[in-house]
């Protein structure tokens, strides 16, 4: 099954309808339990999050009759979703808030994402910023673009190589497990400048378009990365996993980084991740 451009046009007009109904609204005006914890004080589930994705699954279904709906909130009940997103003919992955906590927060930094999979290959990625109304668009094979609310685009290209003392980038080291965290921390300080938003959605729009050098995260759920990593390949950049394997959607351990061509991704590996 082919996904074209008009099938990217529909998925993003389905995630603005619930950003705008469903998010939004909410966003600092979350009620009393609007804001609950997952795993801990880091890990937040809003009401948000759950009915934008409920709204998102339920047009998808319509939309999309045929594919597969991976959601964020939908895997939190049932993990057995996450099986066979390799062999799906279409797969639609998707995360209604990513940078939950900043959004409970009340912190502008949060975004809708989705990526389409089909046989386990990435073929389209989509990240909406609902707050700025634009977005971050691919097809594989098609280039990668940003486009504003009044539809005007501009392609997007990731930055120039760079030495490694000149690199800004971007790191979720604190979910790294030890000792890769401490190892890591030092070692960022190799770096011109490292940041962390919080926010994948926002992390992966600064990388694809050249704002800074590198992104390297940990914890490989698919509804984070895979439209992250497709936005920046097109846009002419390089991600695998911290060993060195191709990124895939099916791979949910471990950790990605992207960075400007090859070559710049083995200076960080051998700069940033040796012991």
């Amino acid at each position: 099954m082919t996904f074209r451009r008009t099938d990217l046009d529909r998925l993003a007009a389905i995630m603005t309808e619930a950003a705008e109904t469903q998010i939004m609204p909410r966003f600092r005006s979350l009620g009393d339990g609007g804001i609950r914890e997952k795993t801990g004080v880091l890990d937040l589930v809003t009401d948000a999050d759950e009915k934008a994705e409920w709204q998102i699954r339920d047009a998808c279904a319509k939309a999309f009759p045929t594919a597969r709906f991976i959601g964020e909130e939908s895997v939190e009940r049932d993990r057995s979703l996450l099986e066979g997103i390799g062999d799906a003919d279409l797969a639609i992955i998707v995360d209604p808030v990513d940078g939950t906590s900043n959004f409970a927060w009340g912190l502008p930094l949060f975004g809708v994402m989705a990526s389409v999979i089909r046989k386990g290959v990435t073929v389209a990625g989509l990240i909406y910023d609902p707050v700025g109304r634009d977005w971050r668009k691919a097809l594989k094979g098609e280039g990668a673009w940003a486009e504003n609310a009044s539809g005007r685009t501009h392609d997007l290209k990731v930055a120039k190589p760079a030495p490694v003392s000149e690199m800004t980038g971007l790191c979720s080291w604190y979910i790294m497990p030890e000792p890769l965290r401490s190892r890591t921390v030092a070692n960022l300080s190799k770096t011109k400048a490292s940041f962390s938003y919080r926010c994948a959605a926002y992390e992966y729009r600064m990388v694809a378009e050249g704002l800074c050098h590198f992104s390297l995260h940990y914890k490989l759920m698919p509804w984070d990365h895979a439209a992250g990593v497709l936005i920046h390949g097109e846009a002419g950049g390089f991600s695998a996993l911290l060993d060195g394997r191709p990124y895939s959607a099916t791979i949910h351990q471990g950790g990605v980084m992207s960075a400007p061509d090859r070559d710049s991704w083995t200076l960080l590996q051998q700069e940033l991740l040796a012991g």
